[in-house]
């Protein structure tokens, strides 16, 4: 579904990422770890074809991002970790928004936006405008956002932040659903609880290198991943 080969961007003189290659295939919820200014949010933007890059490809569902970008964006969605909605709008105009940018019917976004905005605790809210919603209730509707034309994959840099537990819960149930129907989510996080209890396969990225990555099993071993991440942060 996401195919990285040998990933590489600069920032002028700066490396950000250097020749990163994962594979990231159908089924999949894949947790992308490290800290802050590791090349997190610069790979995801690079996936999405937010960020131009210096070398390597990415493939998404086959397709190329550089080549084919409208061909990759209908099949994927992405939600940033600091989501810049339209404030002036209400949360079901921009639900609308979206859906009309992307193709919906109106038949089928009603009922996506019906059945996420149960699953969120969102349907009495999104009359509200925007500017009035808290910053969990803007991430939720960028999150309605993203799953409104039913993406096979979908991108998400830090999505637990500032979620409350319902709300960690719920998001956590969505990933899962998406991924059981065939669709694969790539995220990054730097809360390992949250990944090593709901990742299939992670990676630890420090420095714009990638470290290890693997299963969950595979990375982990016999201990914690916060032991494996903190053995490996002091020995790179």
């Amino acid at each position: 579904m996401l195919r990285i080969e040998h990933f590489t961007k600069r920032y002028g003189e700066k490396l950000a990422v250097e020749d990163l290659s994962l594979h990231i295939a159908p089924g999949e919820i894949f947790g992308f770890i490290g800290h802050n200014g590791a090349g997190k949010t610069t790979t995801l933007k690079a996936c999405c074809g937010i960020l131009h890059f210096d070398q390597g490809e990415i493939f998404i569902n086959g397709k190329s991002i550089q080549k084919d970008p409208i061909g990759c964006k209908r099949e994927m969605a992405y939600v940033p970790d600091n989501p810049d909605l339209y404030e002036f709008l209400t949360g079901i105009q921009y639900l609308n928004f979206t859906a009309d940018i992307y193709g919906v019917g109106k038949a089928e976004r009603t009922e996506r936006i019906r059945r996420y905005g149960e699953k969120l605790g969102m349907t009495d809210d999104l009359t509200l405008p925007i500017s009035d919603c808290s910053h969990g209730m803007k991430q939720k509707i960028a999150l309605m956002a993203a799953l409104i034309h039913e993406p096979n994959l979908i991108l998400m840099d830090e999505p637990f932040v500032g979620l409350d537990p319902v709300a960690s819960h719920q998001l956590k149930q969505l990933m899962q659903e998406h991924c059981r129907r065939g669709g694969a989510i790539f995220f990054s996080t730097h809360v390992l609880e949250v990944a090593e209890k709901l990742c299939d396969k992670v990676a630890i990225i420090k420095g714009g290198k990638l470290v290890t990555s693997g299963t969950m099993d595979e990375v982990r071993g016999q201990t914690s991943l916060e032991q494996v991440f903190l053995e490996l942060e002091e020995r790179v």
